[in-house]
């Protein structure tokens, strides 16, 4: 049986793209599209209209008809809906921003704390590097004084 088809139309203002897929992402696919339009409001699944029929008659190919403009007979859509959510994104992407940004501070300072002790560390070993090196040179000094003194 064949999957159900959905009719589902966006528009970039001066043409009206429509589509009869059995999804979403098959309609984003049929039109070319990787934004979600569908989540930013711009596309929406529809069930009358003047390219419904069409659209049906024809699964996966994309109906494109132009939109004409009566700049005299222009409406004003609300915007407060889509403003809302854009708002939103802007506030998710920023709070998604804010917890990477922390999380890349915590890393930067775990390795800052790991790079002081390797310091310390290595300040240490180096004194006693010194220590050492100091004591093998003065039995070496020992050692000659012995055997010019026994006059070798």
């Amino acid at each position: 049986m064949p999957p159900r088809l959905k009719v589902f139309q966006w528009s970039d203002g001066f043409h009206a793209f429509t589509v009869a897929a059995s999804s979403r992402p098959k309609a984003l696919a049929a039109w070319g599209v990787s934004q979600d339009l569908f989540a930013t409001g711009l596309a929406t699944e529809i069930t009358r209209g003047p390219d419904f029929k069409a659209a049906l008659e024809s699964p996966q190919t994309v109906i494109a008809r132009g939109l004409s403009v009566d700049v005299g007979r222009t409406r004003t859509k609300p915007v407060a809906r889509s403003m809302d959510q854009a708002r939103k994104a802007i506030k998710a992407a920023q709070m998604n921003l804010d917890q990477w940004q922390a999380a890349a501070d915590l890393e930067q300072t775990e390795v800052a704390v790991r790079i002081a002790a390797l310091e310390a560390e290595q300040k240490v070993m180096s004194e006693r590097h010194d220590v050492e090196r100091g004591r093998r040179k003065a039995r070496i000094a020992t050692l000659r004084l012995k055997a010019e003194a026994k006059g070798l």
